[in-house]
Parts: structure tokens; C-alpha cells; sequence
């Protein structure tokens, strides 16, 4: 007689920070699609409601990414809900800084480096107590390796962000792998000022002659933080179409 056997697939679990447009929304629907459970955070209400509405496989919190308390409630109800959080991706990201750093409000740098740089240390040290298994993915960007005008606390935070990448990768090591990725001019909402004057002729900017699309960050995401990239820790891959050439 033969016997039937059955294999007992178990979702694993990833929390996107910021998921409710550009790379952030991308990503979360590239894990969805992959068969994962998907979390997602907003600072806003009514923008996490209307993904949750267009999307039912997706889940998700109000929780601001510069907000301990958020984080730790967050990590903690997600691994009640499923039994285990995978994969943490720090997207969240904000720019009120723009201007000359001897210009700038510097309350608008201190909300710039409190989201950007001190968000992902804290929901990566909250995932980690709430039982993270797998992996952290930090979105950084090619404005952490390259300085440019107009940018610099934002660059600062996101260079920082590059460095801790690595720090974290050290001291979560072997257990959790930490890596990151570092976009060029993507087509989304917080870098439309830097493409939406003259789209072409910020493509140009680039070798391929074309800005980024959010898909192409979230499918590098998702390797990043699969099984595929196993072997992989401690590294930043810059994605930015030939930008830095």
C-alpha cells in the first residue's frame, strides 16, 4: 500500500516599518506574494487602513518608527498573533531637513536622525527581545556613501545607518544576519523633490538612464532576507542604476 505524505509548510513572518507606499508597500507585497505573513507600521491611521482594505493578506499597526513604546507593543503582538517574527525591515524613513547643515532648523535634523537612524536601532533591539529568528534588512541610500547638496542631515543619518548595519551584524552574529541596501533616486513620494521638477534629467543621472521603480528595491529586499542569501551578513548593496559611477 502506498503512503501519502504531507508536508507541513510553516509561514514565516516579516514586519515592514513604513509599508504603506513606495518601497516600504512593495516590499511587503513581494513577501506576500513569496507566501509570507506580512506586518506593516504607519505613522497614520487612515493610510495603514487603506492598504489593510486593498490588501487582506496584509496586517498591520500604527506605530511611529521613532516611538519605543510602538516598537515594543508591535514586535511583542506580532509574535503573540503568529508565534515568531523572521525578518525585521527597518523602512521607515523621513527628510524634513532639507537646506545647508549651517542653515537647517535643527529640530527638523534632530527628527531626521531620531527617525532615520535611532528608529532602526530601537525596533531591531525590540524584535530581538520579542524573539527575532532570521534576519534585519536596514534601507539605507547612496546619499550615506555620497555627500550631495541640500541633503546632509538626512545623509548623515542614512551613513550612519550603513555603519550601524555592520555594528549589528557583529554582535547579532550567528544567530541573526543584518544587512542592508542603498537606493539611488527611487520614484517614490519622499524623493519626489528630487524628480519630480525634471524626471528625465534626474534619470540621467544615472548609467542605465532610469530611476528606480520600488519594486526593484523590495525584489533585492527579498533576497536579502531569504534563505537564498544565507551566507550574507554585514553588508550594504548599493541598487542605484549606475549612479555612483
Amino acid at each position: 500500500m502506498r503512503n501519502n505524505y504531507y508536508t507541513l509548510t510553516i509561514m514565516k513572518t516579516a514586519l515592514v516599518t513604513g509599508g504603506t507606499r513606495g518601497i516600504g508597500l512593495s516590499t511587503a507585497q513581494k513577501f506576500i506574494d513569496e507566501g509570507w505573513n506580512v506586518y506593516i507600521t504607519s505613522r497614520k491611521e487612515e493610510n495603514l487602513q487603506s492598504v489593510l482594505s486593498a490588501n487582506t493578506k496584509i496586517k498591520g499597526f500604527v506605530a511611529r518608527a521613532d516611538d519605543l513604546a510602538a516598537a515594543t507593543e508591535t514586535c511583542k503582538k506580532i509574535v503573540d498573533e503568529t508565534g515568531s517574527l523572521d525578518v525585521l525591515i527597518n523602512n521607515a524613513g523621513t527628510n524634513p531637513s532639507g537646506g545647508s547643515l549651517l542653515d537647517v532648523d535643527l529640530s527638523a535634523v534632530q527628527k531626521t536622525w531620531d527617525v532615520n537612524l535611532m528608529g532602526p536601532l530601537m525596533w531591531t533591539r525590540e524584535a530581538v527581545k520579542a524573539g527575532l529568528k532570521e534576519s534585519v534588512l536596514n534601507v539605507c541610500s547612496v546619499g550615506g556613501i555620497k555627500p550631495s547638496h541640500y541633503m546632509g542631515a538626512y545623509n548623515i543619518s542614512k551613513a550612519g545607518l550603513i555603519y550601524m548595519t555592520k555594528q549589528l551584524a557583529m554582535e547579532l552574529a550567528p544567530d541573526i544576519r543584518v544587512n542592508g541596501v542603498a537606493p539611488a533616486v527611487v520614484k517614490t513620494k519622499l524623493s519626489e523633490m528630487l524628480w519630480a521638477g525634471d524626471e528625465q534629467g534626474s534619470a540621467d543621472l544615472h548609467a542605465l538612464k532610469k530611476l528606480g521603480e520600488p519594486e526593484d528595491i523590495a525584489s533585492l529586499i527579498y533576497f536579502l532576507s531569504s534563505d537564498d542569501s544565507a551566507w550574507i551578513t554585514g553588508e550594504v548593496v548599493t541598487i542605484d542604476g549606475g549612479f555612483l559611477l
